[in-house]
């Protein structure tokens, strides 16, 4: 007596979905439109930076102080991602700038800035939210050096 698979189990009200994603950096229509928002993105927070009055010249090393929340990977890849990715989405950088901008505090405001640029260049190169597998697992697809070449 062979049963099959589907007859040992009831049948299920949801469907199967019938879409497979795929990582967006496989399609290149997608890919182009990713990189052009954070393109997008990448102005907007410089102007943002600018408009509250930061300096140019501390731009580049504050450009990469949001790259610290990578300290969480130290203790493993479940609690790197996590902290990792409430860093590095686009909500914190919008509701400090939004803060900074209601509260009239250019500090605020400025790190809003800086963390929209910085956010949109890790986009721009493909970097995207994690996944706790491991940091080379992201919600663009994976990481692969060989790739970006």
């Amino acid at each position: 007596m062979n049963a099959s698979p589907s007859a040992s189990r009831p049948a299920s009200p949801i469907a199967e979905p019938t879409f497979v994603a795929r990582p967006a950096e496989s399609d290149p229509v997608v890919r182009w439109t990713l990189r052009a928002e954070s393109v997008a993105a990448f102005v907007a927070g410089v102007a943002i930076y600018s408009s509250a009055g930061g300096s140019l010249l501390l731009f580049i090393p504050l450009l990469l102080g949001p790259d610290l929340s990578m300290a969480g990977y130290l203790v493993n890849p479940r609690v790197g991602a996590a902290i990792y990715n409430a860093v590095h989405g686009y909500a914190p950088g919008i509701l400090l700038a939004m803060l900074g901008w209601w509260l009239r505090a250019p500090l605020l405001l400025m790190a809003g800035g800086v963390l929209i640029a910085h956010i949109s260049t890790d986009r721009a190169s493909g970097y995207g939210l994690k996944y706790p597998t491991g940091f080379g697992d992201t919600h663009l697809g994976p990481i692969d050096r060989r790739r970006r070449a």
